[in-house]
């Protein structure tokens, strides 16, 4: 065995931790802070961690649980009432959020490297980086939201529901264009199993409720979290492995069954305790670790620029339009626009789609890395930014840490 893990581990607890408190010292989340350790710490800078052998698996699938709990998490701490009231927002704002990236993003492909448009593998690429572009990854602005005490209410509901619909929309656009340049790929079979996942939510949420008053009248609490987190894992699982739908957005399903029951923060209270001191913090770095700019030339650099700035603007505005429409304020329009900019994980493994298909170059997907961690890293800054209140003071903290403290105490005296 090669016990280098451990002294991996030990880097990324100790940089994530003194740079979070650092982002922290000057007004930032500490996200902010966990992410920049990545890449101060990964092949970009010092290059004492990296995702190569063994260590570099293990970190890997860490952080991947990092992401689910994270998600599972956001799904226990959802609030339902507001998730229904705001459930056709959500569709339209997702639906403006997948439209305008994929037009400005192929838009821009096409324009940078002056593509022939009558050639019809060409025009597939456009549309492909384009697709990449519609991606949200919400798990760093679940992160925030939660430090600043904002994930419930009308706003952040709203990007939590946006962002699951924005997942199966992006499904189907890159099912569909990829089908194009793959023959071996079924636009048709794709359908059918969104619709029989859909069918099976509904299917888990009516025994979910059905079986809720036995599951609160039961004592042993500690099990109660065993089996939710049981839930979770199969739940991901079966969404990546027999719909195709990201294990993420089946983590927060998970939790959002379970949200309305009597243990729901309970539960909450467990998973945050296991994610912020391990998985969660391994996550937040292993972004940054990714981060890989060797070998870019000056022409990648400027499209890599050009990217990043559509990928901001475009999700910006196209949530944020979207939002306006559903009679949401100035303000709360903005904040749904910003809620959405971070493309994360998602972004990657589109893109990798797209290398497998022919769609994507090696060449391309430096530009698209450099793209997922600026909008990564800013993604939190800028919310910070736009939930100030009148007088210039930005949301206090949600408490977290006051809040495990009264949890390790209440199991103490338990």
């Amino acid at each position: 065995m090669d016990y280098k893990f451990l002294l991996g581990l030990a880097i990324i607890f100790f940089s994530t931790k003194l740079l979070g408190i650092l982002a922290k010292k000057i007004h930032l989340p500490e996200v902010v802070g966990a992410l920049v350790a990545g890449i101060v710490i990964g092949p970009s800078l010092l290059g004492v961690v990296n995702f190569d052998g063994d260590v570099g698996t293990f970190i890997e699938y860490a952080a991947e649980v990092g992401v689910i709990l994270l998600m599972y998490g956001a799904g226990l701490e959802t609030d339902m009432t507001e998730l229904k009231n705001n459930a056709l927002a959500s569709f339209v704002v997702a639906v403006c959020g997948v439209i305008l990236p994929l037009v400005l993003g192929a838009g821009a492909y096409a324009l940078f490297f002056h593509e022939n448009l009558a050639d019809h593998t060409e025009v597939l690429k456009c549309i492909f980086v384009g697709v990449v572009l519609t991606a949200t990854s919400v798990s760093i602005t679940v992160q925030t939201l939660r430090e600043m005490g904002k994930l419930r209410g009308a706003v952040g509901t709203t990007i939590l529901g946006a962002a699951v619909i924005d997942d199966i929309l992006g499904i189907i656009v890159l099912t569909i264009v990829t089908s194009l340049a793959d023959p071996e790929v079924e636009v048709s079979t794709v359908f059918i199993k969104i619709g029989i996942y859909a069918v099976a939510l509904v299917v888990l949420f009516l025994v979910i409720k059905a079986i809720k008053p036995f599951i609160e009248t039961r004592d042993g609490r500690r099990r109660a979290s065993i089996f939710g987190l049981v839930f979770c894992f199969v739940l991901s699982f079966a969404s990546e492995e027999f719909f195709g739908i990201a294990d993420i957005t089946g983590a927060y399903f998970a939790g959002l069954m379970l949200c309305n029951s009597k243990t729901a923060k309970y539960l909450d209270d467990r998973v945050e305790i296991i994610n912020n001191h391990f998985f969660a913090m391994i996550f937040f770095a292993s972004i940054g670790i990714k981060a890989t700019f060797s070998g870019m030339s000056g022409s990648l650099w400027m499209f890599a620029i050009v990217l990043t700035i559509v990928a901001v603007f475009s999700k910006l505005f196209g949530c944020g339009l979207g939002a306006k429409i559903c009679k949401f304020t100035g303000k709360e329009s903005i904040q749904i626009g910003v809620g959405m900019i971070s493309r994360g994980e998602v972004a990657l493994i589109v893109a990798a789609k797209g290398q497998q298909v022919g769609l994507i170059g090696e060449d391309l997907f430096a530009p698209i890395v450099v793209m997922v961690i600026v909008t990564t890293v800013i993604t939190p800054m800028l919310l910070k930014l736009v939930f100030k209140d009148k007088n210039g003071g930005t949301p206090s903290d949600s408490g977290e840490d006051k809040k495990e403290d009264a949890t390790v105490k209440e199991e103490a005296t338990a």
